[in-house]
Parts: C-alpha cells; sequence; structure tokens
C-alpha cells in the first residue's frame, strides 16, 4: 500500500488540473511570438507548434521567459472547481500529493519553487507533500490525476491506477478521464469506495 499511516493518498498534477497553465501562458506566447493572443488557437498538442513554437529548444526559451520574467507561476488562475474539491477531499480525509515537474529548466528552480508555493498559499490549495520530480509513480499514491499523455502511459504501466485530467493534449487517451472536477471529485470518492476505504470526516 502507498499511503502512509493508512490515509487514501491522491497524486495530483498541478499545472492543467488545478492551475489553469495554458490559459495563462497563452498571452505571454502571443508576446514571445508577436501575434495577436486572439489568433493562438485553444485547440493544441505538446510543444504548442499551433502557436507558432518549433521545436523544444524554442519551447524552454518561452517557458524560462514566462516564469523568470512574467512570474508566470504566480498568476495563473485555477481551473474551476479545483480549490474547493480539493478542500472537501482533504476535510474527508484525503492525503493531498501535489506532485509537478515545474524544475526541468536549469536556473529557475527557487524561483519556480516560491512562486508555487505562494500560489498554493494565496487559493488555499490543501496538500499534505508537495513533490517537484518527473518520475510521479516514485512518490507514491493511491490514485493520481494528471494531463500530459506521457505521465498518464507510465504511471498505468507501472500499475498505477491514473486518471486523465482532459485537455486538448490528451484527447486520445484512455479511459478512466475526467472532464472537471464535478467528476473527478465524484470518481476519487468511488475508488475509495470500490476499496472500501471511504474517508473519514
Amino acid at each position: 500500500m502507498s499511503s502512509l499511516e493508512g490515509s487514501f493518498v491522491f497524486g495530483v498534477d498541478l499545472d492543467g488540473v488545478v492551475a489553469d497553465f495554458y490559459r495563462g501562458l497563452k498571452p505571454i506566447a502571443a508576446e514571445w511570438v508577436g501575434r495577436p493572443v486572439e489568433e493562438l488557437p485553444d485547440a493544441f498538442s505538446f510543444g504548442l507548434e499551433e502557436w507558432g513554437f518549433r521545436g523544444a529548444e524554442e519551447y524552454e526559451r518561452l517557458h524560462r521567459f514566462a516564469v523568470a520574467e512574467r512570474s508566470l507561476f504566480e498568476n495563473l488562475s485555477p481551473i474551476e472547481g479545483a480549490g474547493p474539491a480539493l478542500r472537501r477531499l482533504s476535510s474527508s480525509g484525503v492525503r493531498i500529493r501535489i506532485i509537478t515537474h515545474r524544475l526541468y529548466l536549469k536556473h529557475t528552480h527557487k524561483t519556480s519553487v516560491a512562486q508555487t508555493v505562494g500560489w498554493l498559499d494565496r487559493y488555499a490549495i490543501p496538500y499534505w507533500d508537495l513533490c517537484f520530480m518527473s518520475d510521479k509513480g516514485a512518490v507514491g499514491a493511491d490514485l493520481y490525476v494528471d494531463d500530459a499523455p506521457s505521465n498518464i502511459e507510465d504511471l498505468r504501466a507501472g500499475g498505477n491506477e491514473a486518471i486523465v485530467f482532459t485537455a486538448p493534449t490528451n484527447l486520445r487517451v484512455g479511459p478512466p478521464r475526467a472532464n472537471d472536477w464535478t467528476e473527478l471529485e465524484r470518481m476519487v470518492v468511488e475508488h475509495m469506495e470500490r476499496q472500501g476505504r471511504c474517508a473519514t470526516a
């Protein structure tokens, strides 16, 4: 069992699941490529080729600029319903474990961590653990949610139960899938009930 002291551990991705990453990045990307923000389509893939980016190197330059010069992680909006749902789950005894890969760019770690912790506090997002790492399965959880197809595939391949949170980049990923936090909260509770591990008040 991956949970600690009997708690049900819910492994929650941050960007694209709790924080509205692409909505926040879009005006910065428009500034970077010199196009009106309304010209950047809402349908896009990883790498943001549809927004005018060509290759991982250019995307990394955008990402560094967004975090270091535009305080991206401080200024993101929460995804609708995320905060209230996480607070309800936490109050019922679920151990929220935030797992994010925000430290993949060198020399931005201090800034990224500070912006992340400040944002979580600002929006009263509850969590017991905050993990900055790419191998999300390594930290252990009873159930995961993520929006990145590669993360979902890796988690499931490792024998973990993972829900995909719907985004333009993951429409081909198979179920289980949550389209919003109302669905996701219900799925978490149902998962616990199937395991016979109802949350405690």
